[in-house]
């Protein structure tokens, strides 16, 4: 369903198992040497030169494989999500446009704003916030990390919010934002169980999150789809949490958080007995395995940034952006 990352993910949890202190710091005092290990040490989690050289990279990358059409060109720069939907994006365009993408236009970004969290331990990780010349006036907000010092930043979250949507984080006197651990019980939600609650969400309703567009607009949505004459549409909703899938949380000034999430869906629809599935279009052939007979099974992979407030209240879902990662037909 997504590009073939199995080798690299191997590799990238191999390198992470043994990460021992992989950030270490040395300054001379007057009485000797101090050793400051980056394990234990809360710092900032790049500079800010390093944040926007490891955008640059990213942007620079980006706009080579989607001219292409080819992954490999990319791939040390995305991560998680991003590079499921990104990967899987690809691979349908080279199907389609081997020569590559005729529409090719480069992505440009300006006014970045960087959210560099201080923080102990590894991932490492930041915030790039920028204005694009795609998706109208939409921010893309990224989230870059990486495991240790020796792998590049990768870019494992995007996500298109309307400006006014972004929210305002929480500084100290020199700019460094604030990373909420995983299982914060201060917010509404822990952040690591944000992927789980809403993948349950969807599925069964219930009162942990805000209506609107990726919420109550959604579950609506499905229940009309699910009422087309002649197929039985079905969804399953999963949670994705680990590795490069794991929810990453900035403190907002109001004390709540906004937190990156993964999930991962499944729309399956079966004809009626004698009626066929209507024909995909060719971006969803390009990642069909099987033989489409009376089912269509699609896989997508999504990630959304939600405002988890502090305390208690309802979590609002403020941006996602999804991508079909694969399909089956039977």
């Amino acid at each position: 369903m997504s590009r073939d990352r199995g080798p690299r993910k191997l590799r990238r949890l191999d390198r992470s198992a043994l990460i021992a202190a992989s950030l270490t710091a040395l300054s001379l005092t007057a009485s000797g040497c101090v050793v400051v290990h980056g394990e234990r040490e809360v710092l900032p989690s790049a500079t800010r030169a390093e944040a926007a050289k490891a955008l640059q990279q990213f942007t620079t990358a980006y706009n080579e494989a989607d001219k292409a059409y080819d992954s490999s060109l990319d791939a040390d720069h995305v991560s998680g999500a991003l590079g499921d939907i990104d990967g899987a994006r690809l691979k349908a365009g080279k199907a389609l446009s081997p020569d590559g993408n005729p529409a090719h236009t480069p992505l440009e970004l300006s006014d970045t704003k960087f959210t560099i969290p201080k923080k102990a331990g590894w991932p490492r990780w930041f915030v790039a916030d920028a204005a694009a010349n795609k998706g109208a006036t939409a921010r893309w907000v990224f989230v870059f990390s990486r495991n240790s010092l020796a792998e590049p930043w990768e870019a494992s979250y995007l996500t298109l919010m309307a400006p006014a949507d972004v929210p305002q984080f929480k500084t100290d006197k020199d700019g460094w934002a604030e990373a909420v651990p995983a299982n914060s019980t201060e917010l509404a939600v822990a952040p690591e169980d944000l992927s789980k609650d809403y993948a349950a969400y969807l599925k069964d309703g219930g009162n942990t999150f805000a209506d609107g567009r990726h919420t109550s607009g959604w579950r609506t949505k499905r229940a009309k789809e699910a009422e087309r004459p002649g197929l039985v549409r079905q969804y399953i909703d999963e949670p994705l949490t680990g590795g490069d899938y794991a929810p990453l949380a900035v403190r907002t000034k109001d004390g709540g958080a906004l937190v990156f999430f993964t999930t991962r869906h499944y729309e399956k629809e079966t004809a009626h007995s004698g009626a066929a599935v209507p024909a995909p279009d060719k971006a969803v052939l390009a990642l069909t395995t099987g033989e489409i007979k009376q089912s269509l099974t699609v896989e997508i992979v999504s990630n959304g940034a939600a405002l988890d407030p502090k305390g208690s209240g309802k979590v609002q879902i403020i941006g996602r952006t999804q991508g079909m990662t694969a399909a089956k037909g039977e």
